[in-house]
C-alpha cells in the first residue's frame, strides 16, 4: 500500500486564478480534498479536484475530526489536500496539523500561497516599501480574540517603528485598534487601506486616514475579513530605487562610470 500523504495548500486571498500551479495540481492529485467554504471560494476546488474526490467542508468540523480524517488517509494510504485561504504560514493553525500528520507517519508538504497583505497592496496600486519612507513591513493582530498575544507584541509597541503595517484579524475592534496605532506614534493623517474580501466578487478596497478608520468600518459594517495596510509608504509617491540607477552594479550589468560619480556624489550629501 502507498504511503498517505497531506499537502496544506495555500489558496491565496480568493480569487480562484490565484491559487499557484502547484497547489491546483495538489488539489488534482488528492483523493480527499479539506477546505473552509466560508474562507476559500468553491471554485478554488472544483475547478482542479477529481470527479470522484471527497470533498470535505472544514468549517461544519471540529479539528478532531480533520485529525481523524489524516489517520484515515495513513491508515488507507490517501492523498489528502488541506487548502487555507492566504498563505498558511500566516494565522493558518498549520503547524500543529503538520505536526500531527507527521507523527501518524504521513508524508507532509506545505506549498505557499498569496498572502491577503500582498492582494490588499496590489488592489490598492501601492508598494509597501518605498525607497526612503519604508523598507520594512510589520504582519500584525490586534491583542484580543480567540488567540492570546504574547506580551512584547503588543500592536502599540510594533507601531513605534513608524514603518508599513499589515493589520490581520482586528477589523472587529477597530476603536482599540486605532487608539494602540495613536500610541505608537502614527498621526490622524497617516493614509490606511482597509481591505475587504480582497480579489472576490464583493471586495472593497478604501483609501482612508487613520483618524477616518472607524467610521468607515462603522459605515460599511466591515467586521470580518479586512485587512488594514498602514503607514506613510501608501500615500508616498514612487522615488527612484538605486538598483536601477545606471551607476548601481551588480554581477549582470556594469556601471556606467559618470553616474557612479554622480550616485556616490548623491550618497555623500543625504545625511
Amino acid at each position: 500500500m502507498k504511503q498517505g500523504s497531506v499537502t496544506f495548500v495555500g489558496a491565496g486571498p480568493g480569487a480562484a486564478d490565484l491559487i499557484t500551479l502547484r497547489g491546483a495540481r495538489r488539489i488534482a492529485e488528492a483523493d480527499v480534498v479539506v477546505w473552509a467554504a466560508s474562507l476559500v471560494m468553491e471554485e478554488c476546488v472544483t475547478e482542479h479536484a477529481r470527479a470522484d474526490a471527497e470533498l470535505v467542508d472544514s468549517s461544519q468540523i471540529a479539528h478532531d475530526d480533520v485529525l481523524a480524517l489524516y489517520r484515515r488517509a495513513a491508515a488507507e494510504g490517501l492523498a489528502v489536500a488541506r487548502v487555507h485561504s492566504g498563505d498558511p504560514s500566516l494565522w493558518g493553525a498549520v503547524q500543529e496539523q503538520y505536526d500531527a500528520a507527521v507523527e501518524m507517519g504521513l508524508s507532509v508538504e506545505i506549498v505557499p500561497g498569496v498572502s491577503a497583505f500582498g492582494a490588499a497592496a496590489a488592489a490598492a496600486g501601492r508598494e509597501l516599501t518605498i525607497p526612503e519612507v519604508a523598507q520594512s513591513v510589520v504582519l500584525c493582530r490586534l491583542e484580543g480574540g480567540k488567540t492570546p498575544m504574547p506580551e512584547r507584541e503588543k500592536l502599540r509597541e510594533f507601531a513605534r517603528h513608524g514603518t508599513t503595517m499589515a493589520i490581520f484579524l482586528s477589523a472587529a475592534r477597530t476603536s482599540q485598534m486605532v487608539e494602540e496605532l495613536h500610541e505608537g506614534g502614527y498621526p490622524d493623517d497617516t493614509p490606511v487601506v482597509v481591505a475587504y474580501r480582497t480579489t472576490w466578487p464583493d471586495e472593497l478596497t478604501i483609501r482612508c486616514r487613520l483618524d477616518e478608520v472607524v467610521g468607515v468600518c462603522k459605515e460599511r459594517k466591515l467586521w470580518r475579513q479586512t485587512l488594514f495596510l498602514v503607514g506613510a509608504a501608501l500615500g508616498a509617491k514612487g522615488t527612484r530605487s538605486h538598483l536601477y540607477h545606471a551607476g548601481h552594479f551588480h554581477t549582470f550589468r556594469k556601471p556606467d562610470a559618470e553616474a557612479r560619480r554622480a550616485l556616490r556624489a548623491a550618497r555623500a550629501t543625504t545625511p
